[in-house]
This record gives structure tokens, C-alpha cells and sequence, in this order.
């Protein structure tokens, strides 16, 4: 089967420092795909590669055959993604919010209204969506998020730390919606999070990456067995290590490139 998203020998430096160092993987359309690594292991770097926001050393990346790094507008077009900090804007409503990202996605004015209010009312907030998102809760504003990420009808959804901060209620929710268009649109979805127990639950594989390198991939059954463990937990700590760490891969070194690179795209210089 031809995967969705394809990473052959990626890398990213910054400086002496390497965040991600030569990894290879595949997700096959449909499939949940959970990302999982200490701090700083590299998965954030990964994710901004994969979404064009930064630049890979060396290495290739395909969204849906299409070359990340030679074809990044058509690459755009195959993804939503729902960022770990929020992104919203608070002072516009939850519809206008929408609009502003029809606009940078090119969604036909004929088109924003119906996938709208159908989105809006899958996440239940079509009764909200004329108001501010500075009202909302923590867990609407995530859930108005995934709304928009879907938009303009992608065929992957990425996903980087979405429950974070939520309560066990509204983490419960908001997988409910995930899987729910994972099972009746086939949508891939690739994610992290800090809670194994979603991973466990949910992904249909993970991808454990530390230090830049991935040490494991495969189903929970399948890590488990190859760390004689009895759940993912033991299995992640057992592949990582129990020592806290800090978030020290180039963060700012990212973020600065990160910006640059999406100023050129949007050809805002």
C-alpha cells in the first residue's frame, strides 16, 4: 500500500546541534500514528519539517507523493494541523476565525459556509460561532482548532500535543471526534502527547524517537513484547530512560528559522 507520508534520512541541524538525525518512516493512509519522545527528542522538529515550517538539513519528506521541500504548496494543501500553543485569534468570533483561514487556504467563499457549519456542528459549537473565542474554554478553543484545521478538507490531520492541559472530560471528547473522522472519512492522523495512555488506547502504531533517532516503532503488542514490558509506559521508559529532560534542541534557533520560513511562503517579506 503507497503511504501518505514518507521520510527518507531526514535530519535537521542547528548549528553543532542536531535535532533529528537520519530517520526513516512511513504512515499508511488511514492509520492513527502516535509520535512519542522525551523533551527535546525531536518530535516538534519533525512535525514543523513535515509542515513546511522548517527546512530539513538533508533527507526527504512526501505528504501524498507530493515533495515537502519542491512542491510545498501543493504539500499544504494535504494537511491541517492543530498546533501544541494556541493559535487562534481571541478577538475575532469562532466563524471568523474560519474565514480567516478559507482565505489563506483559497476555500471558495461558496464552499466556507456549508463545511462550516458542518464542522462547527461536529465539534458543537455551531450554536457559538458568532462568538469571540476569547470567551470560549480552554477545551472549546481546541476543539474550534481541529475545525479549522479541517477545512479546507485535508487528507491528514496533525495533531501535536492536542489534549494538553485539557481535563480527562474533554480529552475524552475530543478523541471521540478524532477517531470519528478517522473511521468514517479515512483521515490519517498523526499525533503526539504526553499521555501514553492515549497513545495506548488510540494509535494504531507509534513512532518512539529520542535523541533525535527513532529506537521503536510499532504496535503496542509489538513494543511491549520487544521491551518485555506490560504496558507502553514501562515500554517508552524502558526505550528512554526515567531521567527528566530538558527542552534544549535549538528551541530558539527553531523558532527564529520557523518564522523566516513562513514569511517567505506567505511572500511577506
Amino acid at each position: 500500500m503507497q503511504p501518505i507520508i514518507s521520510v527518507r534520512n531526514l535530519t535537521k541541524k542547528f548549528g553543532e546541534l542536531t535535532a533529528v538525525n537520519d530517520i526513516s518512516f512511513d504512515v499508511i493512509k488511514g492509520e492513527l500514528f502516535a509520535f512519542l519522545g522525551p523533551n527535546g527528542a525531536g518530535k516538534s522538529t519533525t512535525i514543523k519539517m513535515l509542515t513546511t515550517l522548517l527546512k530539513p538539513t538533508a533527507g526527504e519528506l512526501f505528504l501524498a507523493q507530493h515533495n515537502v521541500s519542491k512542491e510545498q504548496d501543493a504539500a499544504r494543501k494535504t494537511f491541517g494541523i492543530v498546533f501544541q500553543d494556541p493559535s487562534l485569534d481571541d478577538e475575532l468570533t469562532a466563524y471568523e476565525n474560519l474565514e480567516l483561514h478559507a482565505a489563506l487556504y483559497h476555500v471558495p467563499s461558496s464552499v466556507l459556509k456549508k463545511r462550516s457549519q458542518e464542522l462547527l456542528t461536529l465539534v458543537e459549537l455551531w450554536e457559538r460561532r458568532n462568538s469571540k473565542v476569547k470567551t470560549f474554554s480552554g477545551g472549546m478553543k481546541r476543539r474550534l482548532e481541529i475545525a479549522r484545521g479541517l477545512l479546507h478538507h485535508p487528507q491528514i490531520l496533525f495533531l501535536d500535543e492536542p489534549t494538553l492541559g485539557l481535563d480527562a472530560q474533554t480529552r475524552n471528547l475530543l478523541w471521540s471526534y478524532i477517531e470519528r473522522l478517522n473511521s468514517d472519512e479515512g483521515m490519517t492522523i498523526f499525533f503526539t502527547t504526553h499521555y501514553l495512555g492515549e497513545a495506548e488506547a488510540v494509535a494504531d502504531r507509534i513512532a518512539i524517537i529520542d535523541h533525535g533517532k527513532i529506537v521503536a516503532m510499532g504496535a503496542t503488542e509489538e513494543l511491549r513484547a520487544q521491551t518485555n514490558t506490560n504496558n507502553l509506559e514501562e515500554a517508552y521508559l524502558e526505550l528512554t530512560g526515567k531521567g527528566v529532560r530538558d527542552e534544549t534542541l535549538g528551541s530558539a534557533d527553531g523558532r527564529k528559522e520557523m518564522i523566516r520560513t513562513f514569511v517567505r511562503s506567505r511572500n511577506l517579506k
